[in-house]
């Protein structure tokens, strides 16, 4: 099965930017829209989009419009976003066809719980297991094989693992995999990427020679 497509729609850059990293840690993949008339654009170009995280209070159309124009053609999940909270604009979203609605500020996590609930409603479900030379990762078991043979991993060489394995032959720089392995506020010395590396390709045997070193930059996993 393909990856599941959510398009996050919302004109403040940073907002964008910490929802895109939370949902990409957890394996999606993310288009951004920074206004109505873009998503709206995006939406019915790509036609293989499984839900959307849409805000409200957008400059060229807003949230409500572009809801209105989906829901004339699909039954999409949708998120609704906003910075107020009145019992009106949910029952406006909901009379829209919205299936969930939270108000800014939020958790970046509880939305990931969202939108993993909505989309186990829908009946759209991410892959478990992923399979690439040799390589078996188990997200549900949390467990890896390498060739068959259990590979005992900590939980952040797992969760480096599975970036790089969900990012295969994309070169990825240090700052990237710290925002959407060691999540989007962590402020620490980028040579804790090294560090993990270095034991992961260890444990990893000849396997480890996968993962290739980009000098000046970072890695790219290629088996």
């Amino acid at each position: 099965m393909d990856q599941i497509k959510i398009l996050v729609v919302d004109d403040e850059s940073r907002m964008r930017k910490l929802v895109h990293d939370f949902l990409a840690k957890q394996g999606y993949v993310v288009l951004e829209a920074e206004n109505g008339e873009e998503a709206v654009d995006i939406f019915f170009s790509d036609k293989n989009i499984d839900l959307i995280i849409l805000d409200v209070m957008m400059p060229k159309m807003d949230g409500w419009q572009v809801c209105k124009e989906i829901r004339q053609y699909s039954k999409v999940p949708i998120i609704m976003l906003t910075a107020k909270s009145d019992e009106r604009d949910e029952l406006t979203g909901f009379e829209l066809g919205v299936d969930e609605y939270i108000s800014k500020p939020f958790s970046p996590k509880i939305l990931v719980a969202r939108v993993e609930a909505i989309l186990r409603r829908a009946n759209v479900t991410q892959e478990e297991a992923v399979e690439i030379g040799g390589i078996y990762l188990d997200k549900a078991a949390h467990s890896v094989k390498i060739d068959g043979q259990p590979v005992d991993l900590s939980v952040k060489e797992f969760e480096l693992l599975e970036y790089f394995l969900t990012n295969k032959g994309v070169a990825l720089s240090r700052e990237k995999i710290l925002n959407n392995v060691w999540n989007y506020d962590y402020f620490g010395d980028a040579r804790t990427i090294d560090t993990h590396v270095k034991k992961l390709r260890s444990k990893m045997g000849e396997k480890g020679d996968y993962i290739k070193t980009i000098w000046g930059m970072g890695y790219k996993f290629e088996p």
